[in-house]
């Protein structure tokens, strides 16, 4: 731009600010654009320099607030696993109270168990033996009966008096208490 003013000079011709055409029109454009340059400064310029620097700082504030956020949201997390953890090990605490009181349940169930089998055990072989005498009573009683009618027929007389019988009887119970007594050495 400053060679133009330089071939206007070499033309030959003077300066007239009124030609538009030629470096007249360059000279207005540069005057107008002053005139006009502050107040486009102050009222256009301004606002925007405003604008971008109000842009600029919520910028700024949205950056911090995201890093805040993200820190609080590390921070959560970091609770949130510590809890988890907490509640694990609590959980994990639980189950092992919980499988013991178990244990000892099971255990005692098993011990009732094993003593009411032995109750019953015991109960049956008393009840076994209780019938066994019942039974060897009802044999004696019918041996005795047995060997009276035997004696009678043997003597040719009615034996049934109550010292026969109580012989019998003794017989009997002796002969019983010899197998036994021949048992018991046995084994």
């Amino acid at each position: 731009m400053l060679h133009l003013p330089i071939l206007v000079l070499a033309e030959g011709g003077g300066f007239n600010p009124l030609d538009l055409h030629g470096i007249g029109g360059f000279f207005w454009t540069i005057v107008i654009f002053a005139l006009a340059l502050l107040p486009i400064w102050k009222l256009v310029m301004g606002p925007v320099t405003k604008a971008l620097e109000e842009r600029d700082a919520q910028a700024a504030a949205g950056l911090a607030a995201a890093q805040k956020a993200s820190a609080d949201a590390e921070s959560a997390r970091a609770a949130v696993d510590s809890r988890l953890r907490e509640a694990q090990l609590e959980a994990a605490k639980i189950v092992d109270a919980a499988r013991g009181r178990a244990e000892v349940v099971e255990r005692e169930l098993k011990d009732q168990a094993g003593r009411e089998a032995q109750a019953l055990l015991e109960r049956a072989k008393s009840e076994i033996q209780a019938e066994q005498a019942k039974a060897l009573t009802a044999i004696r009683a019918q041996v005795v009966e047995v060997s009276m009618h035997a004696a009678s027929q043997v003597l040719k007389r009615r034996v049934d008096s109550a010292d026969d019988r109580r012989l019998v009887e003794e017989l009997v119970a002796g002969a019983a208490g010899g197998k036994a007594d021949a048992r018991g050495r046995a084994s």
